[in-house]
């Protein structure tokens, strides 16, 4: 973990945001959100290596799709029908009641401009949401923070990584890994220039005390042990994803109890993978989904448990989507766009935006987005923090309407 994340970690963001320094247009509803933003909450699931939208979002009606994908596409008679054109796979099954009770929805032909085809660099401008030309160091999350949640609550820690190498979306922001308890105490002390043994434990200081119980709370759940500050009766999915659902749900049960705005964590990161399915993708890709769709159920009954259903967000990314025509190891090539899922209490489930068009493939064999991911990124801003959504992303991007008012 860098440094630069634990930078004034345990300083309190007081005072509110300067709505003059907004554009126009927003500042009032911004003004309205101001008070409910610092309890909201944001769970990012990273979709690892390039996730196959076409077999997620399953285009059942259309031809095309099955003469694209003889041996790989799923068959009419297994897909779970949304409607008359679109289904899911049917590993997905355990999404149907978020879909049925209206708290899921799916963004379709997600993608951006020139896209790149590398894995290095493509999940880099998602998470900055970077141009395809333009390298930034901060993520978007972070620039969320600089933009004026930080300042609508006193947040303990501004972002939480569970279950990732890099800091992503989050990088930039006061945010911390929970992944590796010796290292996360080590550079605390280092940090905070805590020089005794006595407070490196937290003792003398509350803040770090309050984030070190989060982090054995975490790490127990992690390692499926007992003793968690909060007993669920939702039963978590078994394996690394499952136990890092678990591990989501116990941050937020630590925040119970706790004053409205008052040490929060805004936002947490999950990743499941790898989802890079170049050769015999079948098995892999329906146990991935598998673990995603039973993950985000667990989510929603472990969140419902302790009231916080309605004040999180789930949202899917991924670096990129997959060619729309099978290879010839019965796999699927890196691609561009793809669907993402959003969930939550707040949600206006539905579909959102246009299915790609399989009868116009460009080039290289891919499909033309439809929908900017920055799109995603601008309703979170606006919608969901209530800060300008053009500092968020760089320019204008006009929000998707998945969010209730």
């Amino acid at each position: 973990m860098k440094r630069r994340h634990f930078v004034n970690l345990f300083s309190s963001a007081t005072g509110a945001a300067l709505l003059s320094a907004h554009a126009p247009g927003w500042a009032q509803a911004s003004a309205q959100r101001a008070a409910s933003a610092a309890d909201r909450i944001l769970i990012l699931v990273e979709l690892k290596g390039g996730n196959d939208g076409l077999n997620t979002v399953v285009p059942y009606a259309d031809n095309s799709y099955y003469q694209l994908r003889p041996v790989i596409g799923i068959k009419r008679e297994e897909v779970i029908k949304l409607d008359a054109q679109t289904g899911l796979h049917p590993a997905l099954a355990p999404l149907l009641p978020l879909w049925e009770q209206g708290e899921l929805g799916i963004a379709q032909g997600v993608g951006y401009p020139q896209p790149n085809l590398s894995h290095f660099r493509s999940i880099e401008i998602w998470e900055t949401a970077s141009k395809s030309s333009e390298y930034l160091e901060d993520g978007w999350v972070a620039r969320g923070m600089k933009a004026g949640l930080a300042a609508k609550g006193s947040f303990t820690t501004e972002g939480v990584l569970i279950g990732g190498n890099a800091f992503g979306p989050l990088a930039g922001a006061r945010a911390v890994s929970l992944n590796n308890p010796e290292a996360f105490v080590s550079q605390s002390r280092f940090a905070l220039g805590l020089e005794d043994a006595q407070a490196s434990q937290g003792k003398g200081n509350p803040a770090l005390q309050y984030l070190l119980q989060v982090e054995n709370d975490v790490n127990q759940a992690a390692q499926g042990l007992r003793g968690e500050k909060y007993n669920f009766s939702t039963p978590f999915p078994p394996g690394a994803f499952g136990n890092g659902v678990k591990a989501a749900a116990q941050v937020v049960a630590s925040q119970k109890g706790m004053p409205q705005g008052q040490g929060g964590v805004p936002v947490i990161t999950l990743t499941l993978g790898s989802f890079d399915t170049h050769q015999n993708q079948s098995g892999t890709h329906a146990n991935l989904l598998k673990q995603l769709a039973e993950g985000m159920a667990a989510l929603r009954s472990a969140l419902t448990e302790l009231g916080a259903w309605d004040r999180t967000l789930v949202m899917t990314f991924s670096e990129f989507g997959r060619r729309a025509r099978q290879n010839n190891s019965n796999g699927t090539d890196h691609g561009t766009v793809a669907p993402h899922f959003v969930a939550g209490g707040a949600v206006r489930g539905g579909l959102y935006g246009q299915a790609p068009d399989l009868t116009r493939l460009d080039g290289t064999q891919n499909a033309s987005y439809s929908t900017d991911f920055r799109q995603l990124y601008a309703t979170v801003a606006k919608d969901w923090w209530g800060v300008n959504p053009d500092t968020v992303t760089r320019g204008r991007f006009e929000p998707l309407k998945f969010l209730k008012a």
